[in-house]
C-alpha cells in the first residue's frame, strides 16, 4: 500500500525534486502539488505533506496539515528552537501524527554537522560562513542555524566562545554565541565552512554541494520516517546510525 504525498512548494527548486521522488517511487504516491496560489485544502486527501515553500509560510502550512490530522516533512529553513518547542507542545498529546523537520537533506551535510558538534568542545574560536545560491530568501541557513546550536549544546559546559567585536553588523549574526555569515551569489548551490581557531592552529570543516541531487536519499529517509514519525524529530542525524561500526 503506497502513502500517498502532497508537496507544498511544488514549484520551487527543492519542490519539483521532490515530486519527482515521489513520482518514480513505488512506496509514494504523488496525490497534490500546492503552489503559492493553491488552497492548502488540497492537501487533505494525503498522508503526509511535504513543506518545501519558504520561512514566512512554513508554519501556516505545518499548522493546517497539524489541524487536520496530516503528519509532515519540513524542508523549508527558519524553524528556530523557540518555534520547534511550541510545535512539540502542540502535539504532544497527539499520537496519531508526527512532524519531521529536516534543515538540510545531504548526507554528507548532517555528517559535518555532526563533527562540527564534536570539535566544538576543543576550540573556544568557533565561527561559520555559510553560501548558497542568489535566490535564496533566507539567512542564515536553516543548517547553519542548526550547526551552531548543535555545537552550542556540545559547549554547554565550556561556556559561549571567543567572539570579539561582535557589535559591530560585518561580523555576522550570533547563533548559540557563533557568529554567523551568510553569502547569496551565483553560480553556487551550498556550502558550508565552519573555522575552529586554536593556539597555534587552524581547522575547517567543509561541505559544498555539488548538485541537488545529493538531497535525494535524505529526502527518501525523511519520507519514510514522516510515515510512522510521532511527535517532533529535528535533523537527518536522527534518522541515520552515525555510530554504527565505530570503535569502542
Amino acid at each position: 500500500m503506497t502513502t500517498k504525498v502532497a508537496v507544498v512548494g511544488a514549484t520551487g527548486r527543492l519542490g519539483q525534486l521532490v515530486s519527482r521522488i515521489v513520482r518514480e517511487s513505488d512506496e509514494f504516491e504523488l496525490v497534490a502539488e500546492l503552489d503559492s496560489r493553491t488552497p492548502l485544502s488540497d492537501m487533505l486527501d494525503a498522508d503526509i505533506a511535504v513543506d518545501v515553500t519558504v520561512p514566512g509560510v512554513s508554519q501556516k502550512v505545518v499548522d493546517f496539515a497539524v489541524s487536520n490530522g496530516i503528519s509532515v516533512l519540513v524542508g523549508t529553513s527558519g524553524w528556530s528552537s523557540e518555534r520547534i518547542t511550541s510545535l512539540q507542545s502542540r502535539i504532544a498529546d497527539n499520537l496519531e501524527i508526527g512532524v519531521v523537520i529536516i534543515p538540510n537533506f545531504s548526507v554528507g551535510s548532517v555528517l559535518a554537522t555532526t563533527f562540527a558538534a564534536l570539535a566544538a568542545r576543543f576550540f573556544d574560536s568557533i565561527e561559520i560562513v555559510e553560501t548558497h545560491h542568489a535566490s535564496k530568501v533566507d539567512s542564515p541557513s536553516g543548517t547553519a542555524v542548526r550547526t551552531a546550536e548543535l555545537m552550542g549544546a556540545a559547549r554547554v559546559k565550556h561556556g559561549p566562545v571567543v567572539a570579539p567585536h561582535t557589535d559591530q553588523r560585518a561580523r555576522g549574526q550570533q547563533v548559540a554565541s557563533i557568529p554567523i555569515h551568510s553569502l547569496r551569489m551565483q553560480g553556487v548551490v551550498a556550502r558550508q565552512d565552519v573555522h575552529f581557531g586554536g593556539t597555534g592552529e587552524l581547522l575547517t570543516l567543509s561541505h559544498e554541494t555539488l548538485a541537488p541531487t545529493s538531497y535525494e536519499a535524505g529526502i527518501l529517509l525523511g519520507l519514510r520516517a514522516a510515515r510512522t514519525a510521532r511527535g517532533v524529530t529535528v535533523g537527518l542525524d536522527k534518522l541515520i546510525d552515525l555510530t554504527s561500526g565505530l570503535p569502542r
